[in-house]
């Protein structure tokens, strides 16, 4: 199988924490053909989407460990049509870049995509919550979007409760989200307007109801093909509200309740529906928060608590889907061209720096 992988910078991967290189690694240790290259390496010749890819040299793998996998890998680049890939995993961190997805448009009913590019088109922020059917706000938190600022205020004025969250629309990792108290009513109007005035047009912001069970953190839920594969509990620090790893949260295992297990299969259907074969769920106190599609992370945490390697769950997953495509359309000679094509210098064009 010829797998690439688009990312933000090899170079900003953490061997130690990095679910992206996870996979990358599997699909190694399986002989699998990798390849890495980013959004910016994208580009047309003679109307065929290629990529300048960086492929991975195999006489350079070292698999014993991630971190001497990282570090001793080499790579040889070159100019590579995207449909040579039976499979591509989308691995760079939010905002979508939508451009990329304009590139990817002419490859996706040749190869397969993880995550569609129509469902990352629907779900990359998160308004996507809003698109699951709960009008009585059973597991979905009352949520409040706009880009109108005296709208905003009045919403959180009015609101029952004394705090709420307020966070960007497209923002990720945690970053920006911070909780009101409506005794600091003198500072929502900067707030507001710090948030929304950017120096490129107004932001939308979101406003959401505030769950006090987040003081002991969220649920991380990995989600395949429509169902959970594994979860871990991100609880804040003591200096900080936000429980995601990236912002200093630490990571505790965890073991999905009935309740959690539910939501995962009430949105697991519409996800799959949507294209959105691998995402991540996070969850407090039984209502969904957010949807992550674009990069989700949490193997290693995952993985680290329960002795466990999903990384294989994902890889044994995206083969089955590529035999499945493959022998839908009779195209096992098709698979054996496309790996021959990768053999043969005369296809590639090597990039000269």
């Amino acid at each position: 199988m010829n797998v690439a992988f688009i990312i933000d910078e090899w170079e900003s991967l953490n061997p130690a924490k990095d679910s992206t290189l996870r996979m990358i690694h599997e699909c190694c240790l399986r002989g699998h053909m990798v390849g890495v290259l980013y959004p910016h390496s994208l580009t047309i010749r003679d109307n065929i989407t290629y990529g300048f890819v960086k492929m991975l040299k195999k006489e350079s793998f070292v698999l014993n460990n991630f971190n001497s996998f990282y570090k001793n890998m080499e790579f040889e680049e070159k100019m590579v049509p995207i449909n040579v890939f039976d499979a591509l995993f989308l691995r760079k961190d939010p905002p979508v870049d939508s451009i990329m997805l304009n590139f990817l448009d002419s490859v996706k009913d040749e190869v397969f995509i993880v995550n569609d590019i129509d469902g990352i088109r629907k779900a990359n922020n998160k308004l996507y919550t809003t698109s699951f059917h709960d009008p009585n706000n059973e597991f979905i938190p009352r949520t409040f979007v706009s880009k109108n600022a005296e709208y905003l205020k009045r919403v959180i004025e009015n609101f029952g409760a004394d705090r709420m969250i307020l966070k960007p629309l497209d923002g990720y990792g945690g970053s920006g989200v911070i909780v009101i108290e409506k005794s600091a009513r003198k500072n929502l109007s900067s707030l507001l307007d710090f948030y929304i005035n950017g120096k490129t047009g107004k932001h939308y912001v979101i406003v959401q109801e505030y769950i006090p069970e987040a003081d002991q953190g969220d649920v991380r839920v990995l989600m395949l093909d429509g169902e959970p594969i594994g979860a871990y509990n991100r609880v804040p620090s003591a200096e900080d509200n936000r429980s995601n790893i990236s912002a200093g949260g630490s990571a505790v295992k965890h073991k999905l309740t009935d309740e959690e297990i539910r939501i995962c299969r009430r949105i697991g259907k519409k996800l799959v529906q949507d294209g959105i074969y691998f995402a991540g769920l996070d969850i407090i106190a039984g209502k969904l928060i957010e949807v992550n599609v674009q990069s989700p992370g949490g193997i290693v945490n995952i993985n680290k608590l329960n002795r466990v390697k999903l990384q294989k769950n994902i890889i044994d997953f995206v083969e089955d889907k590529v035999q499945e495509i493959s022998d839908f359309f009779n195209q096992k000679e098709f698979r054996l061209n496309r790996r021959k094509i990768f053999k043969q210098e005369v296809s590639y064009e090597k990039i000269n720096h």
